[in-house]
């Protein structure tokens, strides 16, 4: 029995495969293991998960040749915002080779964006329809805009264009309104985003009561770099912050994961800035529009209150003359009220002085001596008791007409 070299082998199942497969292929898959060397080449892997364990059901080599990756890579990133990274699915067109060395591979020859775009779309709908049923998908935007937002924490690289536009905004706003920004530095591109902005936000976190607002800008990155900003720890993470939050992260595609939570979203870091000065203009012009109110209301209540003094002041002498003719009268009714009052107690007082007169009269000693009673006197004073009386003394009894001369000879000494 003839037996095969392996190479032979291995020839002989690429002549079948190229017999076999001829034409050019559209595939779907997810991108894993992507690296580039220094001659421009990409080399990959392309695998297939099940849709319920995840777990791979299907993998193969592949290959993007430098004069087609340099063209597809930035066609690709451009059109979805999305680095041409692992973890990504995409729709490729594809040649099927075998190399009696490498083995099997598929050779990418062009790629859809569109798909792509779909299964970013599809991810990204799984997030909202994820925290929409956890009930924090609008609760940020349920926040209030502070009156007077002038306290701001920012997000973004130090080192960005955008950053520097949006503080040149605020700092020479036409109102010359103050603005207070701080920067929370974070990587704003790459891989590490969504572990970056998390960070910056639990700082800001921990010092709420010295913000108003957030506000997330990136302005002058690339457009591969916005999948950073379409996971849903980062986006759980706005919905649920405290503050406003503010994005403005330089892009005119579809919002992204971030920009749909987020209270308010704008294009670019300049307009973030125009938001927040617009803010205080509305502010500004609610004051003017109070200030001309209270001017106005002050005016006129003035103009009412001199008025009510002028009608005051017109209407004092007739009212003087009526309360000093009313008083007039008053005094005229008491006048004669008091003299009635005193003529009666006057009266009164007469008619008791009669009766204590007659009462007097009644008990005065010649009304007695009159009704046959006599006093009897001793050195002028009347005698009430024989116990004051001596035998030879000399006695005076008082009749009503004349007086009796006597001598006392004998008395009795019994008391009645």
């Amino acid at each position: 029995m003839d037996a095969l070299s392996l190479y032979d082998l291995n020839a002989l199942v690429r002549r079948s495969l190229e017999q076999c497969l001829p034409d050019t292929y559209w595939i779907q898959a997810e991108l894993s293991d992507v690296r580039t060397n220094s001659t421009g080449h990409c080399y990959l892997e392309f695998v297939q998960k099940d849709a319920r364990s995840n777990s791979l059901i299907a993998k193969a080599r592949g290959t993007i040749w430098s004069n087609v990756f340099r063209l597809l890579k930035p066609y690709f990133e451009e059109a979805t915002g999305q680095a041409f990274v692992s973890g990504i699915k995409v729709l490729v067109q594809i040649t099927v080779s075998f190399h009696e060395l490498y083995g099997y591979s598929l050779t990418v020859q062009d790629i859809d964006p569109t798909y792509t775009l779909g299964d970013m779309a599809r991810r990204r709908k799984e997030i909202l329809k994820q925290l929409e049923e956890e009930g924090v998908l609008t609760l940020n935007k349920e926040l209030k805009i502070p009156r007077l937002p002038q306290r701001i924490a920012v997000i973004s690289s130090p080192t960005a264009a955008g950053y520097g536009d949006f503080c040149h905004q605020l700092q020479n706003n036409p109102g010359g309104f103050y603005f207070h920004t701080e920067l929370f530095p974070a990587l704003m591109q790459g891989e590490r985003v969504e572990e970056s902005v998390l960070a910056a936000l639990d700082k800001i976190n921990s010092r709420l009561g010295n913000f108003d607002a957030v506000v997330i800008i990136r302005g002058g990155g690339a457009t591969s770099d916005l999948s950073g900003f379409d996971t849903y720890l980062l986006a759980a993470a706005c919905a649920q912050f405290p503050l406003p939050v503010i994005t403005g992260i330089g892009h005119e595609r579809d919002d992204t994961v971030i920009d749909s939570v987020a209270h308010t979203r704008v294009k670019t870091p300049t307009a973030a800035a125009e938001f927040l000065i617009d803010c205080m203009n509305d502010a500004a012009d609610e004051l003017d529009l109070l200030a001309a109110r209270l001017y106005d209301g002050a005016r006129n209540l003035l103009m009412q209150e001199h008025q009510r003094l002028v009608s005051c002041k017109n209407r004092i002498p007739s009212a003087a003359y009526s309360c000093i003719s009313d008083a007039k009268l008053t005094l005229l009714t008491v006048r004669k009220d008091i003299v009635q009052a005193v003529t009666s107690s006057l009266f009164r007082q007469h008619h008791q002085l009669e009766l204590l007169q007659q009462r007097l009269m009644d008990a005065s000693p010649e009304k007695q001596l009159a009704r046959g009673y006599s006093i009897t006197l001793k050195n002028g004073k009347a005698v009430k008791n024989t116990s004051l009386l001596n035998e030879g003394d000399e006695i005076i009894t008082r009749l009503y007409h004349g007086e009796v001369i006597s001598v006392v000879t004998n008395k009795s000494s019994k008391n009645k």
